[in-house]
């Protein structure tokens, strides 16, 4: 009975969401992208609805009010060959502080670096340059009772090319309530990315300028720079439900489900789940961005698992793959410590 309850608690949430799905696209109207990129190979194998779910140090990404359920600290590592070369890494750092949990976290997105090339030196001037965007975070959660979790993360975020680079602040708030109902389903809601716009500054924006060339005396190299826009932050709220639809000593099947509403895209909507073997062994999978027009997103599958190490220590690896469609599959792999 409590499974078709919540079969048609998510048919309802898929039928209502639906006809939502043709706004209009405004993608490539925001800077700082990559701060809309999955983090961990674990929420990933789960097609990326993990706000409800929220319980390891990825939640500091997901939704920061996760982190406050979690009893033991953690530290996790991700890394992921990210599209066109490029790599995607992840660090977060969560330590429980008996109510509440605080947490760090550092995202990287970053390139090898390429030959400078002009129009009188097409193949390259013997100069380099690099490119590349990192996001620092700082979080705090707290229980505000056994059922209700808030938290809230004030991160820096800085992009850059060769000599010009942009920066910004912005905060994450997120809340994460534990219901009484259906094996206590959890319902999350966070908005991200809330901020200060960005706008590229460098020296090579500077140039020398004479006011008037027609004029003999004056100041032919009068400093000047050129102005660039600023763009705002890809703000994201996301509302998601996890609930257990089978929970025993040897095994546990989950079901996640979140609902994206973006400021530079559609709406869309995520779709996974986590089989556990003695909360040992772990099979994932998912579809990300239903309803989401023109995406080349999908398929989503992962596994992992967690052993005790040293006592109550405990050590875990995941892996997860991402469909790209007519871009390349993407792979994740991330080591994780409880401790």
């Amino acid at each position: 009975m409590k499974v078709r309850m919540i079969i048609l608690i998510l048919a309802l949430l898929l039928t209502l969401f639906s006809t939502q799905a043709g706004a209009q696209t405004k993608v490539g109207t925001t800077a700082a992208p990559f701060l809309g990129i999955a983090v961990g190979p674990r929420a990933i194998g789960s097609g990326g609805a993990f706000v409800a779910q929220a319980d390891d140090a990825t939640a500091l990404y997901w939704n920061n009010a996760g982190i406050a359920q979690l009893t033991m600290s953690e530290i996790i590592v991700s890394h992921d060959e990210w599209i066109a070369g490029m790599s995607f890494d992840y660090v977060g750092a969560v330590f429980n502080i008996g109510s509440g949990a605080f947490g760090m976290s550092f995202t990287s997105l970053s390139m090898d670096e390429m030959e400078v090339t002009t129009v009188l030196d097409p193949e390259g001037n013997g100069e380099r340059f690099d490119a590349g965007s990192v996001a620092v975070g700082l979080t705090y959660a707290y229980a505000l009772t056994d059922r209700f979790y808030i938290g809230g993360t004030a991160k820096y975020i800085r992009e850059y090319i060769w000599k010009e680079s942009a920066h910004s602040f912005a905060c994450d708030l997120g809340t994460l309530y534990v219901t009484e109902f259906f094996n206590g389903m959890r319902i999350g809601a966070v908005i991200t990315n809330f901020g200060s716009s960005m706008e590229m500054e460098g020296d090579d924006l500077v140039f020398q300028h004479d006011i008037d060339e027609n004029q003999d005396g004056n100041n032919d190299n009068t400093l000047g720079s050129w102005m660039t826009d600023s763009w705002t932050l890809p703000i994201n709220f996301r509302v998601g439900m996890a609930v257990e639809l089978m929970q025993t000593d040897m095994h546990r099947v989950t079901m996640m489900t979140d609902v994206t509403h973006p400021n530079d895209n559609e709406e869309s909507m995520n779709l996974g789940g986590e089989y556990a073997y003695k909360n040992t062994f772990f099979l994932r999978a998912g579809y990300k961005s239903l309803f989401l027009g023109k995406s080349e997103e999908g398929i989503t599958c992962g596994a992992g698992f967690l052993v005790s190490q040293f006592g109550s220590a405990q050590m875990g690896v995941d892996y997860a793959f991402q469909d790209f469609g007519r871009l390349e599959d993407t792979h994740t792999l991330s080591l994780r410590m409880r401790f």
